[in-house]
């Protein structure tokens, strides 16, 4: 009598709640329970498609607060909700755990609290939810570890990050009314900006709260008491019109983690497609022209004043004639170097040359033979115009098309980040003693 084969039962598959029980229990600190952070990331965004991974100056968006969370040591497991495969490749990568969720708490209409509910549900080992939302990327992990000691050492049950604001409201007209009235001010004496303390505002970037809360629905609740961030690190990207101010606010201040980033050495410029439209123009006389925008010159001039060197290039599927390229490179005060065979392997030969790493170079490309190096390169950009296989593999699209500001778009954000490498101050705290 044959006998029924056994399936060997992965360790994660059996006894799945007491194997969770225990994992969870095992990474505890200090006895104070599990506190988990959970970042909130459907991928049936309407705003823009797939907002949470899309690359907010160079980093996948959700990627900059799975940066802070992870980096503040504070959490005993990070998570990503999400019911779309690419958002959890991206979230893998950065280090946070999945949480598949269910198809109900993934509609148009669902609630941030009911997937909350469903996560605690399925993990009822964790005794603390920190929710940190995906839109706030100029979070840092100093926010988190001042907030989380309100909890664990002060004994609150939610605790949550606000901002100050000096706006003054008024009631708005509708329903027939025919004037308005002031919300939060005396009109007859409206007081100087230094003269009022202003008003506490919801800037949801994070929200702790207790199982016991979150299980009676409610994200506030029982001992409650606020995080005041301050203003520059309140970015909240609600629609497309937010990104490039949130793109400059987080070169600004935004985290990038524990280690200072690479400062690239060496720019490398397509010629055609970036320092110009693409287009080669002809005089009545049959003489070939280019196009060069001069705030792209001007923006050249100041990489190489800050002591980078700028090498354009060009390519066979993009020649610049002969004549056109010597001017060009009179121009610029650049050299210009023609590849003829695959750009990855002849700008691996130059930096070998120059003793570079991928992570010294800055690289702007603007087509399908640019992508090897547009995803290898510290620093890469494309035009605003460009095609979208090379959007995909750029870490930066720049907010000007090509030959009408592009490179100097992309030189601003290499000085800006320059600057912010030799400017690092201190880490951000609360305003709140």
């Amino acid at each position: 009598m044959a006998t029924a084969r056994r399936r060997k039962v992965a360790p994660e598959e059996s006894n799945s709640h007491s194997a969770k029980r225990r994992a969870l229990d095992s990474n505890d600190k200090s006895g104070r329970g599990h506190i988990a952070a959970v970042i909130l990331a459907r991928g049936g965004s309407k705003g823009i498609p797939l907002k949470n991974i899309k690359k907010l100056a160079g980093v996948p968006l959700i990627g900059w607060v799975l940066r802070a969370a992870v980096d503040s040591e504070v959490f005993d497991s990070v998570w990503v909700s999400t019911d779309h495969d690419e958002i959890e490749r991206v979230a893998r990568k950065f280090g946070a755990r999945v949480h598949r969720r269910s198809a109900e708490v993934s509609k148009d209409t669902s609630t941030s609290l009911e997937t909350l509910q469903e996560f605690s549900r399925l993990n009822p080992d964790v005794d603390v939810i920190c929710n940190i939302q995906a839109t706030s990327p100029c979070l840092h992990p100093q926010h988190l570890k001042e907030a989380v000691e309100k909890i664990t050492k002060q004994g609150y049950e939610s605790v949550f990050s606000v901002v100050r604001r000096h706006h003054f409201r008024w009631q708005e007209v509708k329903n027939g009314a025919t004037s308005t009235t002031a919300l939060n001010l005396n009109p007859a004496r409206r007081p100087r900006r230094q003269d009022w303390d202003g008003e506490l505002c919801e800037n949801g970037s994070f929200y702790f709260a207790t199982k016991e809360l979150l299980g009676k629905g409610l994200l506030q609740g029982g001992r409650t008491i606020y995080f005041e961030m301050q203003p520059e690190y309140s970015v909240d990207i609600d629609v497309d019109i937010d990104w490039p101010v949130a793109e400059h606010r987080v070169l600004r201040y935004g985290y990038f983690g524990k280690h200072k980033p690479e400062l690239p050495r060496l720019l490398l410029c397509n010629v055609s497609g970036c320092l110009t439209d693409g287009q080669v123009y002809m005089s009545a006389g049959a003489e070939e022209m280019l196009s060069i925008n001069n705030t792209d010159l001007i923006g050249i001039s100041m990489l190489k004043k800050e002591g980078m060197e700028v090498i354009l290039i060009s390519s066979s599927e993009n020649p610049v004639p002969k004549p056109l390229a010597d001017k060009l490179a009179q121009k610029t005060d650049c050299k210009l170097m023609h590849l003829t065979e695959q750009k990855q392997m002849e700008v691996e030969r130059l930096m070998k040359e120059k003793k570079l790493v991928w992570e010294e170079v800055a690289y702007l490309g603007n087509d399908v033979p640019d992508v090897d190096c547009l995803n290898l390169a510290g620093l890469s950009a494309v035009p605003l115009d460009a095609p979208m296989v090379a959007l995909h593999a750029a870490k930066y699209t720049c907010q000007k098309p090509a030959g009408r500001g592009a490179v100097r778009d992309f030189i601003e954000r290499i000085l800006q980040l320059k600057e912010r490498v030799s400017n690092e101050v201190g880490p951000p705290s609360s305003s709140l003693t």
